[in-house]
C-alpha cells in the first residue's frame, strides 16, 4: 500500500454534510466524523497544515417533506437542525475549522458559479424527458413524493427512487399505481426539460484514475467504484423541479433548482472560501491532498460524480482518497431516522454528562471499517467499565495516588534501571509509531487498540512491580517504578488526545504540559523534581441502571413504531341484516384440546356449545398450549358447514380477533355465560 501522508505541503479534510432536517446520530458519528476527527487531531499534532471542513445540507426533498410534515417552511427546518446539528458537534469535540451551511449566500453563489461556468464550457446536456407532475398542486414530483407498489418485490409503499423493503434501486415510472404523497392522485406524465453531466465520458479517465492509480484505496470503496464504472455510467440530471434549493442560474430555468447531489459537495468549496481567502491553495493547488470521509451510501457520489465535476471544470484538484466505512446497525436493526431507531448525539450528550469521550472510543473500537458492525449498550457499559475505567483509568489513578502518597506529588529521580524498565521503555518508545503507521493508513481500530496498549503496559508494569510491597524495604526501587509508570502516564496525554481529546487534556494538565506535539510520543517527559497536580477520576463506572434506560427507551421506541404500523383492513363490502341474521353465533366452553399430528397450526378442540358437543379445528396452536385453554369460554359460529381437515371433521368455526402482527386473541365474553347463549 502507498504512503502518501508526507508527499503533500497540505491537506484538506472533508466529512460528509448532514441532512438538516433531523439530528445527528451514532451511525453518523461511527461513520463519518469520529473518524475524520481522529485524523486531523492526529495531523494538527504532526505540525501539518490541515483544514477539517463540514457543514450542513439543506437542500433537497428530505428538507421540504420535514417541512410539509411540520406545517413550517424549509427555512425553519434547516434552521432548527442546523442550529442542534452544530452544537452537538462542537460539544461532542469535532474539530471542524469551519461548519457552514448550504443555504447561505456564499454557498449559492459558488454553486450558482460553478454551475454556469461548466454551462457556458459547454459541458452538460439538455434532454427533455417525461416525468411526474402533479395537476391538482400543478408541480412536478421529485422521487420522494412519489409512492407506489415496488416492481421487484410488491412493497406498496416503495418511493420513486427506492424500495426500502428490498433495497432496489427504482426510476419513478417503474412503480406500479403511482400516486402523489402531496394530493395522493395519480400524477400525470409531463414533458421538462433538465441538464445532465454526460459521466459516461468521463468513463476513461476513472478507469485510468481510480482503477488503475488507486488500488490502495479500502477494498469496500474500490470494490464499489469498479462495480459503477465497470457497468457502464450514462448522464446523470444535475437539475430539478423543485422551489427550495439553488435556483438554476440560466434562462429558461424558471422553478428548477440544482440537484442535491451536485449542490452538496459543492459546499466542500463554499465552506473554505468561508474559511479563508486563501481557498484556492486547498482546492487548486497539486500540492494539496484532499480526503473525503464518508459513509458507504456517499461513495458513488464522492469517487465518480463529484471527480468528474471537478475534472469538467477544470482548475480543481481530485480527491487523494476516500476512506468510506460500511454502515453501524443499533442492537441488531439498522439505524432509522424516520422510525427515531436511533441515539441522537444531543440526547446522549444530556443523559450521559461528560462521557463524550467514551462515546468516542466505542464508536472507534466497534468502528464498521471493513464491514457492517453493531453499537449495543451492553458493549458500551462493558467497554467503558473494563477497559477505559479498570485499565486506562485505573493506572493512571493508581499512579498518581502513589506518587502523592510516597513522594508527596513531586516526580522522583530515576535510580538503577532492571531489565523490566528497560523493556517498559523500549515498548514506551515503540508503540506511537505503530499508531501512526495505523492512522496513515486510514485504520482507526487498530490505532486506538495500539493506544490502548500503552495503557495495558503501564497497568501491567505497575501491578508487575508492585510498589506497595516495596515501599518499606526498597525506596530507592520504588523511585524508579514510579517515575516509569508517570512517563507512561504522561506519554498517554498525547497519544490519547486524537481519540479521547477530554481525557487526554485533563491527564495533560496533571503534569502540567502543554502545547504537546506528535513528536512528544515515546519520550520521557515527566521531569524527575517537577510536582504533578491531585489526580481526579478520569472514567466512571456506569450502572446497570443507566443502561436498562436506554434499552428499555428503544424498547418504547420498537412498540410505537409497531403501533404506527397498524394497517387496519379495509370494511368488506355491506350484508343486510338477514345476512348476518343467518350466522348462529354462541358461546361455548372448551373441554378437551390436542394438538393434530404432523402440523404446526392445528389443535383438535371438544366444545360444550349448549347445544351439543362438538370438535372444531381450529389454527391456534401456534399462540396457545391445549393444556392452558381447557375450560376457556369462547364464540363459536355453529352453524358453518363441517368439512373435513386433515382427515378430522370440523363443525364449526372458534371467533378469534387478530393484530398486526398476526397474534390471536380468543373473543369471550367478559363475565361467565350460560353454553349456548346466543351472540346478537
Amino acid at each position: 500500500m502507498k504512503d502518501t501522508a508526507k508527499s503533500f505541503k497540505r491537506t484538506l479534510v472533508t466529512s460528509a454534510l448532514p441532512y438538516a432536517n433531523g439530528p445527528v446520530h451514532i451511525g453518523h458519528l461511527a461513520g463519518v466524523y469520529v473518524p475524520a476527527d481522529i485524523y486531523v487531531r492526529y495531523m494538527r499534532m504532526r505540525g501539518d497544515d490541515v483544514l477539517f471542513i463540514g457543514g450542513s445540507d439543506e437542500h433537497g426533498v428530505p428538507i421540504t417533506i420535514r417541512a410539509t410534515k411540520e406545517g413550517v417552511s424549509p427555512q425553519d427546518v434547516v434552521d432548527k437542525y442546523h442550529t442542534i446539528i452544530k452544537d452537538s458537534f462542537e460539544e461532542f469535540g469535532i474539530s471542524f475549522d469551519v461548519y457552514s451551511r448550504t443555504s447561505n449566500k456564499m454557498h449559492h453563489e459558488t454553486a450558482s458559479a460553478f454551475f454556469r461556468k461548466l454551462y457556458e464550457d459547454g459541458k452538460f446536456i439538455e434532454k427533455t424527458t417525461e416525468q411526474y407532475y402533479d395537476t391538482e398542486n400543478q408541480q412536478f414530483l421529485a422521487d420522494r413524493y412519489i409512492t407506489g407498489t415496488c416492481p421487484q418485490c410488491g412493497n406498496e409503499k416503495a418511493y420513486g427512487d427506492q424500495c426500502e423493503a428490498c433495497g432496489s434501486s427504482l426510476n419513478a415510472t417503474d412503480l406500479i399505481n403511482p400516486k402523489s404523497t402531496i394530493s395522493g392522485n395519480v400524477p400525470v406524465l409531463k414533458e421538462t426539460k433538465h441538464w445532465y453531466l454526460p459521466l459516461d465520458q468521463y468513463e476513461g479517465w476513472l478507469k485510468e484514475w481510480i482503477l488503475d492509480g488507486h488500488k490502495e484505496w479500502k477494498s469496500n470503496v474500490y470494490g464499489q467504484c469498479k462495480s459503477w464504472i465497470d457497468a457502464g455510467l450514462h448522464p446523470r440530471a444535475v437539475t430539478r423541479d423543485l422551489d427550495w434549493g439553488v435556483k438554476v442560474p440560466v434562462e429558461g430555468a424558471d422553478g428548477k433548482v440544482l440537484y442535491v447531489w451536485f449542490d452538496a459537495p459543492i459546499g466542500y468549496i463554499s465552506a473554505t472560501r468561508e474559511l479563508t481567502p486563501d481557498w484556492e491553495k486547498y482546492w487548486k493547488d497539486e500540492e494539496t491532498r484532499m480526503l473525503h470521509f464518508i459513509g458507504k451510501d456517499n461513495i458513488v457520489f464522492h469517487c465518480i460524480i463529484f471527480p468528474a465535476m471537478l475534472k469538467a471544470e477544470g482548475s480543481y484538484i481530485v480527491p487523494e482518497n476516500v476512506p468510506a466505512n460500511e454502515f453501524l446497525n443499533l442492537e441488531g436493526d439498522k439505524i432509522s431516522t424516520s422510525r427515531n431507531w436511533a441515539v441522537w448525539l444531543h440526547e446522549y450528550l444530556k443523559e450521559f454528562p461528560g462521557k463524550q469521550d467514551v462515546l468516542r472510543y466505542v464508536l472507534t473500537a466497534n468502528a464498521p471499517e471493513t464491514k457492517d458492525n453493531d453499537f449495543t449498550w451492553k458493549d458500551f457499559q462493558a467497554r467503558n467499565n473494563n477497559e477505559l475505567l479498570a485499565v486506562f483509568g485505573n493506572f493512571v489513578n493508581r499512579t498518581l495516588v502513589l506518587t502523592h502518597k510516597y513522594f508527596d506529588g513531586v516526580i522522583p529521580e530515576v535510580g538503577e534501571m532492571h531489565p523490566e524498565d528497560n523493556a517498559a521503555i523500549e515498548e514506551l518508545a515503540a508503540i506511537p509509531g505503530k499508531i501512526t503507521y495505523s492512522l496513515d493508513h486510514f485504520r482507526f481500530r487498530e490505532a486506538l487498540n495500539e493506544m490502548m496498549n500503552m495503557a495495558r503496559l503501564g497497568n501491567k508494569y505497575l501491578t508487575d512491580q508492585e510498589p506497595w510491597k516495596k515501599w518499606k524495604t526498597d525506596p530507592e526501587r520504588v523511585k524508579t517504578i514510579m517515575n516509569i509508570s508517570l512517563q507512561i502516564c504522561a506519554n498517554l496525554a498525547v497519544v490519547a488526545e486524537p481519540f479521547l481529546p477530554f481525557t487526554a487534556k485533563k491527564l495533560a494538565g496533571f503534569f502540567n504540559l502543554s502545547n504537546l506535539s506528535w513528536e512528544n510520543a515515546g519520550k520521557l517527559l515527566a521531569v524527575a523534581g517537577e510536582s504533578i497536580n491531585k489526580p481526579e477520576l478520569l472514567f466512571e463506572k456506569i450502572e446497570d441502571a443507566q443502561i436498562d434506560d436506554q434499552v428499555n427507551k428503544l424498547l418504547k421506541t420498537k412498540e410505537e413504531n409497531a403501533a404506527a404500523n397498524v394497517e387496519v383492513k379495509p370494511q368488506l363490502e355491506n350484508i343486510t341484516f338477514d345476512d348476518f341474521s343467518k350466522m348462529d353465533i354462541r358461546v361455548g366452553t372448551i373441554l378437551e384440546a390436542e394438538k393434530v399430528a404432523k402440523t404446526k397450526k392445528l389443535l383438535k378442540l371438544l366444545v360444550d356449545t349448549g347445544v351439543d358437543k362438538r370438535t372444531i379445528v381450529s389454527g391456534i396452536a401456534e399462540h396457545y398450549a391445549p393444556e392452558d385453554i381447557i375450560g376457556k369460554q369462547v364464540t363459536i359460529l355453529i352453524n358453518l358447514a363441517p368439512r373435513k381437515i386433515k382427515g378430522i371433521e370440523s363443525a364449526g368455526m372458534i371467533l378469534m380477533a387478530e393484530n398486526h402482527d398476526g397474534k390471536l386473541c380468543f373473543v369471550s365474553p367478559t363475565e361467565e355465560f350460560s353454553n349456548g347463549s346466543g351472540i346478537s
